[in-house]
């Protein structure tokens, strides 16, 4: 649950989460429902990650700090994004508690699942993406 996090790591994860899915002309990944969708996956399928988020968004945290001097959420887009590019590469500035690379991937599908699956699951409010991407939604 998102409860779990600190404040601090719900907002770098939610900037993670609008890096992924920025919005354009569609909504990006938080106004989608991605943070619902993974309070309720913390709940249950994802319960066994959250330690693993909070330590991962740390990193994440202190990889801007070392880089801009500022946690990642109080970054512009481009540099939030090229961040995340860097930390995918693994070139990393700081030590991290796992596989840099990894935790990324592993955010990026678990935002993605957020993000185009089902609404039942709690993410992709209103049928959002589906209807972006053309899918027939019956209301």
């Amino acid at each position: 649950m998102l409860a779990d996090l600190t404040a601090a790591q719900v907002a770098t994860l939610s900037a993670v989460v609008d890096t992924i899915v920025p919005a354009d002309e569609h909504p990006g990944g938080v106004e989608a429902g991605v943070l619902d969708y993974l309070e309720g996956q913390f709940g249950r399928d994802l319960a066994g990650l959250r330690a693993y988020y909070g330590a991962g968004l740390d990193a994440l945290d202190a990889e801007a700090g070392q880089a801009y001097g500022v946690r990642f959420g109080l970054l512009e887009p481009d540099r939030r994004e090229g961040l995340l590019r860097a930390v995918e590469a693994g070139e990393t500035r700081t030590p991290w508690p796992f596989d840099a690379p990894a935790f990324v991937s592993t955010v990026v599908e678990h935002v993605m699942e957020g993000f185009y699956g089902d609404p039942g699951n709690g993410g992709n409010r209103d049928a959002v993406s589906w209807r972006m991407i053309g899918f027939e939604v019956s209301d």
